[in-house]
């Protein structure tokens, strides 16, 4: 799909404000935050502590926003952040980031302060969306006077802890539907012409390019390999139109794109990309992926 048969707006013209709303009109639930995330969230409530730390306030509805911290914060111990959900479609980086509050969190709360932000965008979550009702995208949207609820809230949070970062780990998947939606939609939003990639058949990281830490990378890259499989390069050596910097990992320039893993200063961070629509993968395969990050990331810090 090109942007010239997307059937929002008029190709070669960005979006106007009736645009977006005929956009926003054409969304609808399909699945509840409140029965798939914020359930699981509350059933963690005697292990870790539940924080709501800001509501989304859109014609949409109201979403409200919590992050899971280990019981026993300690000011003397580095402190990890953990995201999942900023695109809410990308459905094993919410159920990921739970997982590991459940299962692992209290077992690395020895070595470290973990705060898990578990699903930043409950509406995209919701409606399977990249966006959020205003057709933004939060992963680009990471930045001060952020123009998106879902990032200012975390960034906004985030700051209040007064704590420096040693790790940030945002749990993504990349799935077939970028290239069916959520790509042509951007360019018809933007005016462009849509080019598609080629959706990488396995699973990546994503390195800050400012500091790819390489070794920390394929650290991570050699423990999910034993949950599911990597995604070897295209023709051109590369991932989603970008070089590989090493066997599974790409670089971004994070802060300059607002990305999520772009806005603390932490020194060890990666974005997970979980492909789901791999015919040999399953939904519990990726949570499992997911999870094999943090702790392979957080194994590798403690190991320095």
């Amino acid at each position: 799909m090109t942007n010239s048969t997307y059937p929002i707006g008029t190709p070669g013209t960005k979006w106007n404000n009736n645009d977006k709303a005929d956009w926003l009109t054409r969304q609808n639930i399909k699945r509840s935050y409140q029965n798939e995330v914020v359930t699981l969230i509350n059933e963690l409530k005697d292990e870790l502590n539940v924080e709501q730390y800001g509501e989304l306030n859109y014609v949409a509805g109201k979403y409200p926003l919590f992050v899971l911290k280990t019981a026993d914060f300690n000011t003397n111990k580095p402190t990890v952040l953990i995201t999942g959900g900023v695109h809410g479609y990308e459905t094993s980086g919410v159920h990921g980031a739970l997982r590991f509050a459940k299962t692992a969190a209290q077992k690395y709360s020895l070595h470290f302060n973990i705060v898990i932000a578990p699903c930043i965008s409950p509406w995209g979550y919701e409606t399977i969306n990249r966006w959020n009702p205003e057709a933004i995208d939060p992963n680009r949207s990471f930045y001060e006077g952020s123009p998106a609820q879902e990032s200012a809230a975390i960034m906004a949070y985030v700051k209040s802890l007064e704590l420096d970062l040693i790790a940030h780990i945002d749990l993504h998947e990349t799935t077939d539907s970028d290239n069916s939606e959520f790509r042509p939609a951007l360019a018809a939003r933007e005016g462009t012409v849509n080019t598609n990639w080629n959706i990488p058949d396995g699973f990546y990281l994503v390195a800050d390019s400012t500091k790819p830490e390489a070794a920390f990378q394929k650290a991570i890259i050699d423990s999910v390999a034993k949950v599911t499989h990597i995604a070897p390069s295209d023709e051109n050596n590369q991932l989603i139109g970008v070089p590989q910097e090493q066997f599974g990992v790409i670089n971004y320039a994070a802060r300059e794109l607002g990305l999520c893993m772009g806005f603390t200063n932490a020194p060890y961070v990666t974005t997970t990309e979980v492909y789901p629509d791999s015919p040999t993968a399953s939904d519990e395969e990726c949570i499992l992926a997911q999870v094999a990050v943090i702790t392979s990331a957080l194994d590798y810090i403690i190991n320095l």
